[in-house]
């Protein structure tokens, strides 16, 4: 890739080649790794976390040079050298590929031409509609290695929620043959929907919920398209967090298959659009909704309603990397606990005029998740001028945005095994509120860290609490449950929302305002009239955790029955 300056990481991959490959030699960093990139690294922070020292690494990672930090992107991966020469700066050692600050992540961009795509409806009388791309609805295919597809009118077929849960008694498929046809499924859950505790997790989201287990099993079902209805509630978001995160180009991690074993076309329609869908084919959306809350529900055919879809799409194949730094243990260094955010956001949505919502076509990510990156870097400035028994490591991942997918390569690919992780601990999108009295747990209820925060936050006259809206599924998205998924205690936890100053009410509206105003949108970006003293204080407190845990011989544990306890208990007896 191109950067408009010899890049940091440049320098470093050049290092690696000339050192033996066993054992891997750490390169040494330029002596001014600032002279080699687009924004000057920070002077004079300091070990203590301090407002100055955040405000001075949020306004760096979420200034216009870095585009809004999309990966495989020139000034994207800028950033992802901006962090790695921040980090030798402050003294970490690299932990990447070949002793490099360097995971390389292979990666596939795909961006669909909204002007010879469509998604066309064709209703029983023949006449036919086609969905506004971006107004309507939003498309793509998850097929890397075509430029083109399409398929003739299907059947649609509504398959409620989209999940098939064993362990719940559920299938929403019903064990029919979806092969040319296209599937039309809620978002969230049943339990949601109804709010019965009993049913899947209650309104507390599961991962048959996320849009992403309802794609991956709407392939598994052999259907040809799939879309998911886009209602505001059960989704946690507005359209135009839709039409701004699923537009321009898509990210992938480049699959073994090719993205063979995917739906042909994947997508979002609006509710009116649904509810029209319905209405032509003589039934009542409403309706249909609360059957497919039941046990017991069965797939419906709209009788008389077609829909085909077209795609035409360019394809780039680029490299993306997590950045890795770790501070050596001098007692038992090869145990870890690891610390991570996403460094990366959603780029630049170039386009005509007319054909974006804003003017302001850069995504810079101030909050998401430039909080999160300069927060894991005051915890390592912070950690390294203290004795460490374990050893702590950092990942910085890319590709969070399209989802997880950094995570998910270091979690398939692990610098270190992963049964020698003790514990992880993730930030993603911290807003800064002022101080509360609280910090939120997101996934409330799954380890012992839990226990561990609870302790610290109690010497500080403050406490934990549940995450206020567990039926948006924050837990499912962000990276650390990539690390989850293989078993590693992982705590999620940020700000809380009973504000020092006007209370729950004001932690309420302040989060409100950000997902409404500011949420994947150009207005994330860095203000200096910021209180970032609330966002120091929770790095403090995470900090505490995480010495805790580095000096002590205790291995953390998902509490019993948790879904993960089980995976983790197989990867500490090494199966």
């Amino acid at each position: 890739m191109k950067l408009r300056h010899l890049s940091f990481s440049a320098a470093a991959l050049a290092l690696a080649a000339c050192a033996p490959e066993t054992p891997a030699v750490a390169p040494e960093a330029p002596a001014n790794p600032a002279a080699d990139l687009l924004y000057p690294l920070p002077e004079g922070t300091v070990p203590e976390i301090t407002t100055a020292d955040i405000a001075a690494r949020v306004q760096a990672l979420a200034d216009d040079v870095f585009e809004g930090r999309g990966p495989g992107t020139s000034t994207g991966e800028a950033a992802a050298d901006w962090i790695a020469a921040e980090l030798a700066r402050i003294g970490l050692e690299p932990a990447g590929d070949n002793g490099t600050w360097f995971q390389d992540v292979k990666m596939v961009n795909q961006t669909v031409d909204p002007a010879t795509s469509s998604l066309v409806l064709t209703w029983p009388d023949q006449e036919e509609l086609s969905l506004g791309l971006k107004t309507q609805a939003v498309i793509w295919t998850k097929h890397q290695d075509t430029d083109h597809i399409s398929f003739d009118p299907t059947d649609v077929v509504f398959v409620g929620y989209g999940a098939v849960a064993p362990e719940y008694g559920w299938n929403d498929y019903d064990n029919q043959d979806y092969a040319g046809k296209t599937v039309l499924i809620l978002v969230n859950d049943p339990g949601f929907a109804t709010g019965d505790a009993n049913l899947f997790n209650g309104k507390s989201m599961t991962y048959y919920g996320r849009w992403t287990y309802k794609f991956e099993e709407a392939a598994r079902q052999g259907a040809t398209a799939a879309i998911v209805i886009h209602e505001t509630e059960p989704a946690a978001y507005g359209w135009d967090v839709v039409a701004n995160s699923w537009s321009g180009a898509q990210s992938d991690l480049v699959r073994p298959n090719g993205g063979a074993d995917r739906a042909m076309l994947e997508g979002w329609v609006q509710r009116d659009v649904a509810q029209e869908m319905f209405a032509k084919a003589g039934l009542d959306f409403e309706a249909m909704k609360e059957a497919a809350k039941t046990p017991g529900f069965k797939p419906v055919t709209l009788e008389g309603v077609k829909a085909r879809g077209e795609i035409h799409q360019t394809i780039d194949n680029l490299t993306s990397r997590n950045v890795l730094g770790k501070l050596p243990g001098t007692k038992t260094p090869d145990e870890y606990v690891l610390f991570t955010a996403h460094w990366d956001h959603l780029g630049m949505k170039k386009g005509a005029p007319g054909e974006d919502f804003y003017e302001d076509q850069i995504y810079n990510g101030a909050v998401d998740n430039a909080t999160g990156t300069a927060g894991i870097i005051e915890i390592a400035e912070a950690l390294k001028a203290q004795p460490l028994d374990r050893s702590a490591l950092f990942a910085f991942v890319t590709l969070e945005e399209s989802g997880l997918l950094g995570s998910e390569f270091f979690a398939n690919n692990p610098v270190v095994p992963l049964n020698k992780v003790v514990a992880g601990i993730n930030i993603d999108g911290a807003l800064p509120m002022g101080r509360t009295k609280d910090m939120t747990i997101v996934g409330f209820g799954a380890s012992d860290l839990e226990d561990i925060l609870k302790d610290v936050l109690a010497a500080k006259d403050r406490v934990i609490t549940p995450d206020a809206k567990p039926e948006a599924g924050f837990f499912y998205r962000s990276d650390h449950v990539s690390l989850a998924k293989k078993g590693v205690p992982m705590l999620y936890a940020g700000e809380g929302e009973d504000k020092l100053e006007g209370g729950i009410a004001a932690g309420k509206a302040a989060n409100a305002a950000y997902t409404a105003e500011r949420y994947h949108k150009p207005m994330d970006e860095y203000s200096e009239n910021w209180d970032l003293t609330g966002y120091q204080e929770d790095l403090q407190a995470l900090t505490e955790v995480g010495l805790r845990i580095l000096n002590s011989d205790t291995w953390p544990t998902w509490y019993p029955g948790n879904e993960f306890e089980a995976t983790r208990k197989a990867s500490l007896a090494g199966e």
